[in-house]
């Protein structure tokens, strides 16, 4: 793009648009739209926006078409000397090549503080990425311990299982054994009920059918002698053991106990 195919830009901070149709030029080599050149030039006196310099001349500010007709263009240098029109040709020229310097200038300063802050969000990126880098790190590690002990619970707790399990085992046949044994007593209980047995333990103490402690000999004169006796150690008040029956003495001592004990004693 050659540099008289560039369009002129407004100088005006807020708007740098380009220009079209109509536009104010100023003195200090500055130029505007009509819209902002309108607003701003209609104080007097008249300040540039850009450069602040004071406009009080008659031709400080002029209001130009950019794109005149061809009669105008036919009348505005008619009549003049040659110098004079190459005067006003090149103070034009100096004019639009001033925009265009200022225009990169501008440009450049735009781009140097580009390049600036795009430094700066640079650093910060590569500081946010290390801190993320270093946390990312930590929680990579925390995960590895958390790992660990995971691995050390679920060994634990396999270990706790199977000594639940082997105490259930264990439970489960001594279960089974008290079973056993509770209904071996209470089958000699039903057989010692139904021979209408009763035992003395000592003055005053009687084991009725009903309070028969287990025979462990087994069945038979010496067995039931043999069972007698440690039923009746297991009642003595030293031997200080709990047995599944309890024995209570009767309040009245049957007359024919009392009797056959009478005539025991009388014997010897």
């Amino acid at each position: 793009m050659s540099l008289c195919e560039d369009a002129l830009l407004c100088n005006f901070p807020k708007c740098r648009g380009k220009l079209s149709g109509f536009a104010w030029v100023t003195a200090c080599s500055h130029v505007f739209c009509d819209q902002h050149g309108s607003g701003e030039f209609g104080r007097n006196p008249a300040v540039c926006p850009a450069c602040s310099s004071t406009l009080s001349g008659k031709y400080d500010i002029i209001r130009t078409e950019l794109s005149p007709s061809e009669e105008y263009k036919a009348m505005v240098l008619a009549g003049l000397r040659p110098e004079t029109v190459l005067d006003i040709c090149s103070r034009a020229l100096t004019f639009w090549t001033y925009q265009v310097h200022q225009e990169r200038l501008y440009q450049e300063y735009s781009l140097s503080r580009a390049e600036g802050r795009l430094k700066q969000m640079e650093k910060m990126f590569s500081q946010q990425t290390q801190g993320q880098e270093l946390e990312l790190s930590a929680m990579k590690e925390e995960v590895s311990s958390l790992k660990k002990v995971l691995e050390e619970y679920k060994r634990r707790y396999s270990e706790v299982s199977e000594r639940l399990l082997e105490r259930k085992r264990q439970h489960q046949k001594l279960q089974g054994l008290y079973n056993s044994l509770k209904l071996k007593n209470m089958v000699v209980w039903e057989r010692d009920s139904s021979h209408g047995a009763t035992y003395s333990t000592g003055p005053g103490q009687y084991l009725t059918p009903q309070q028969s402690p287990v025979r462990p000999g087994g069945a038979g004169p010496e067995g039931d002698s043999r069972g007698r006796q440690a039923a009746f150690a297991s009642l003595e008040p030293d031997a200080g053991k709990t047995t599944f029956f309890q024995f209570s003495s009767p309040q009245h001592e049957p007359e024919a106990f009392r009797g056959g004990r009478q005539g025991f004693c009388s014997k010897h």
